[in-house]
């Protein structure tokens, strides 16, 4: 990792716990309060499970996977061809897991709050991390499909 992808991950890291942070101070557990009235909401709410709060209570299977998943991401790191896009993937993916991985070892719990209603469909509540995990993914799948993901020193141009 590049300093600039590690810069950008820890600036990531740090918004996603400061604003985690900033919404359990002024705005109460589980209760929700209209920003756009039935599109979007903040709403507070300790996730001890997964997506969809699947498993719930069963946080150090999310520790160990997620440990697991920053050891190979890293790994992975070596072999894509470096540009932005990919250290923006990486920087993205590494600081969310990280980020939500900090509230589970501390807290015990994940802290979301970004809760939207599209189309009359009430998404899951989920957080800042959760989308630079999203974003870092879908960038990181483009460059595997562009075939990235072999070690730059081994592909053409």
């Amino acid at each position: 990792m590049n300093k600039k992808t590690f810069l950008i991950a820890i600036i990531i890291l740090i918004v996603d716990q400061v604003s985690k942070s900033l919404v359990e101070i002024y705005f109460k557990l589980n209760k929700s309060y209209s920003v756009i009235k039935n599109f979007f909401a903040i709403t507070v709410a300790h996730n001890t499970g997964g997506a969809f709060s699947i498993l719930n209570n069963y946080s150090f299977i999310f520790i160990l996977a997620s440990l697991i998943a920053v050891i190979i991401l890293l790994r992975f790191m070596l072999n894509f061809k470096n540009n932005f896009r990919n250290n923006l993937a990486f920087a993205l993916t590494l600081s969310g897991i990280m980020s939500n991985l900090a509230d589970r070892i501390f807290l015990g719990y994940v802290r979301d709050f970004l809760d939207f209603t599209i189309f009359g469909y009430d998404y899951p509540i989920f957080n800042i991390a959760d989308i630079a995990i999203v974003i870092g993914v879908i960038l990181l799948i483009i460059a595997i499909l562009k075939g990235e993901d072999k070690n730059a020193k081994t592909t053409s141009h």
